[in-house]
């Protein structure tokens, strides 16, 4: 049997002959130097979260581990030997790192290409794409773009990294691809749980991996146990139980709002606001957020970033009188020039928020 290629660019080279390298990697150099460490044996890698729910850190983590985690995800998606899988997140984050575990471990060809907006304008339309990885970011660039229609012609695709809106989710219906979101985090050496969002079996509720198990904690937040982990992961995640092996997700703990003694998840209410800035046409980002009041402790804020004309922004509060719930309605919209970011491009909604307290 041949060994399984990895392509970058408009080069393939064997994973049984990769080059030598130079001292400052590029994110081809970055690729190459994971798949020489990971095929030469090596047993200790150091991993870096992204910071979008603290402080980023650097992380030990075992091959066994890796390996572990990685089967869970081969075992659930039916993955085999000789498929081809797209690369197409940071090789140095757990995200990109795992999908060439994935792919290195069972033996498929890897297509890799920097990370970018729309990176299937990088592949070639006959390329075969078994499986891919990709944040909700990239899904909405490429469905605005003419690749789109590769979609057709992929088998799995997993999105992670962030909540994917529900406009987005109506869109992917159109595909017979299959589209799962995932829930995980650097700690759980990547994603735990899967959620069907498209065709047969789509599901509201996240499903576990084999062998995870979770609990709630006394605040509601679920907590992990891995076989490939020594201690349980307690997250600040809030979740609804369905059973043993089924959650939703309803947002962070450290984001709810108290507003009069209401607690409000905000991930759950920008859901229902993501619809309405659909449909009138507004694609500029937004989150909601408490800000200090005097009568309730908080208010419920709407941040959005960039400008909308005053038209829309009349419509849109109208909008929101109709489809939110009266403890959900914002009591006041902010435009905002800039979002405060984490390294990794996510909205750092503490220091954003923080910013519009001081000034």
């Amino acid at each position: 049997m041949n060994s399984p290629t990895l392509q970058l660019g408009n080069k393939t080279y064997s994973l049984g002959n990769l080059p030598k390298l130079s001292q400052t990697l590029t994110f081809d150099e970055r690729t190459i130097d994971f798949c020489q460490r990971w095929l030469s044996g090596q047993q200790q890698f150091e991993i870096h979260s992204s910071g979008s729910t603290g402080q980023p850190k650097k992380i030990l983590i075992s091959r066994q581990s890796m390996i572990a985690s990685a089967n869970g995800t081969i075992q659930a998606l039916g993955l085999q030997a000789n498929q081809t899988s797209l690369v197409c997140l940071d090789t140095a984050y757990i995200a990109g790192m795992m999908m060439l575990v994935r792919s290195l471990e069972i033996g498929m060809n890897i297509i890799a290409v920097e990370p970018c907006a729309n990176p299937f304008e990088k592949i070639k339309g006959q390329d075969q794409i078994h499986f891919a990885a990709l944040v909700p970011y990239q899904v909405k660039a490429i469905l605005d773009s003419p690749q789109n229609i590769f979609f057709s012609q992929f088998e799995t695709v997993i999105i992670g990294g962030a909540p994917l809106d529900q406009f987005t989710k109506i869109q992917l219906q159109n595909f017979p691809c299959q589209f799962y979101e995932t829930f995980g985090m650097t700690e759980t050496i990547s994603h735990i749980a899967l959620k069907k969002i498209n065709g047969k079996n789509k599901s509201d509720y996240f499903e576990l991996l084999p062998n995870i198990t979770i609990r709630q904690d006394e605040r509601a937040c679920l907590c992990i146990k891995t076989p490939y982990l020594p201690d349980e992961i307690i997250t600040n995640d809030v979740v609804e139980l369905k059973n043993l092996q089924e959650f939703m997700w309803l947002g962070r703990f450290d984001n709810v709002i108290n507003s009069g003694g209401i607690k409000i998840f905000p991930e759950s209410t920008e859901k229902k606001i993501e619809l309405v800035f659909s449909l009138e046409n507004i694609k500029n980002r937004f989150f909601i957020t408490g800000l200090p009041d005097e009568r309730l402790g908080q208010a419920v804020t709407l941040i959005v970033e960039g400008s909308i004309t005053p038209d829309q922004e009349g419509k849109t509060k109208q909008m929101l009188r109709e489809k939110l719930a009266k403890f959900e309605q914002p009591r006041s919209m902010l435009l905002v020039e800039k979002f405060d970011e984490t390294k990794n491009g996510k909205i750092n909604r503490n220091e954003t928020r923080d910013r519009l307290i001081k000034s």
